[in-house]
């Protein structure tokens, strides 16, 4: 499975799963449809399915133009999401596997930025490899979603979901937003010696104008704020000794920033 990664609008990201052995291919949360057909007729292969994560625009809507263009393809998202997702014919639950060519992806549920989002784990197929996780707006690399229809309990909860995946884990973020998400962690955990050097490796990347996604979750892990809501800096900085608590004063902070 090669993962094709799409530009679109001003900050989004697409990501277009092909399949070369079985000339097919799916695409995450096609924000809109040209960039995605553009790349289908150039790889002269048909889309048999788009996973959506969420139902907010910038993910759903090349969805009805991609359906009128490739009439037999699928299209996934949450249970709770029925009738917000453009055609949606599949309504996933967690713990629901998806199939694409030869591979399989564990359905999360991790509401929080929606009271809807799923994310989709296709986990490696042999030890060494990595797994790949589409997470939407739920983490960023650096960051994570604004909660425009959960709580930072439940956001809390399906962060922890992410961060207990594998450390070789590609995080595909549906946004690029890593510097100023990475800028913003400084101010709340600034002795990081390892995000400091993040920082820098991603400034060097975005002057070049070169995408910052995907990364990986160990590294998510040592440098992200709202992965670290339990460790002592953090809660320090924040004067709060509850998970939860701190999550959500990090997340008010990051809201104002």
């Amino acid at each position: 499975m090669q993962i094709i990664q799409l530009s679109a609008l001003s900050d989004n990201y697409i990501f277009l799963l092909y399949d070369s052995y079985h000339n097919i291919a799916a695409v995450v949360d096609p924000a809109q449809p040209e960039p995605v057909m553009e790349k289908l007729t150039e790889l002269q292969c048909n889309l048999v399915a788009i996973f959506n994560t969420h139902h907010h625009h910038d993910h759903v809507g090349g969805n009805q133009k991609l359906i009128e263009k490739f009439p037999q393809v699928t299209i996934y998202g949450g249970i709770q999401d029925r009738g917000r997702i453009p055609g949606q014919q599949v309504f996933l639950q967690a713990n629901d596997i998806v199939k694409f060519g030869d591979r399989q992806a564990i359905v999360l549920f991790i509401p929080g930025h929606t009271r809807a989002h799923i994310a989709y784990y296709f986990p490696p197929v042999t030890p060494g490899d990595t797994g790949e996780l589409f997470c939407g707006d739920t983490l960023f690399a650096g960051g994570c979603g604004r909660l425009f229809e959960g709580t930072p309990a439940q956001m809390v909860e399906s962060l922890t979901q992410l961060r207990a995946l594998p450390d070789n884990t590609r995080v595909w973020c549906a946004h690029e937003y890593t510097w100023n998400n990475l800028r913003f962690a400084l101010t709340v955990d600034s002795e990081n010696q390892e995000l400091q050097k993040r920082f820098t490796e991603v400034t060097a990347l975005r002057q070049l104008q070169q995408p910052t996604v995907p990364s990986l979750l160990g590294t998510e892990k040592l440098t992200n704020p709202f992965l670290r809501w339990d460790q002592p800096s953090l809660q320090l900085a924040v004067k709060s000794s509850d998970p939860i608590q701190t999550f959500a004063k990090i997340r008010g902070m990051k809201d104002k920033y």
